[in-house]
């Protein structure tokens, strides 16, 4: 997996919408309706997310969700987090 460029980066972020870049990482705060609904989103992603084979940082207080994508074997942001974050995106249009 080869670590995307800066342009790929911003271009991709902005497709994506919610998503920023942190201590380079790609980054996104969600808030749920409550933290039912917040623990369904991160058990059902989890299931997606470790048949792909990638895994978040994330942190998770009552309603909130913070994530945080990067590819540690390639040092930076690659395709693979771009995909899952689009798969996270999904996943919390249909829970929310």
């Amino acid at each position: 997996m080869t670590k995307l460029s800066q342009s790929e980066i911003a271009s991709a972020v902005k497709k994506l919408g919610g998503w920023t870049v942190v201590n380079g990482k790609l980054h996104r705060d969600y808030q749920f309706v409550d933290f039912v609904h917040a623990f369904g989103f991160m058990a059902t992603a989890a299931l997606m997310i470790e048949k792909a084979g990638h895994h978040p940082e994330w942190f998770n207080v009552y309603n909130r969700l913070s994530v945080d994508l990067t590819t540690h074997d390639a040092g930076g942001i690659t395709k693979k987090d771009i995909n899952l974050a689009r798969k996270l995106e999904a996943l919390a249009a249909r829970v929310n």
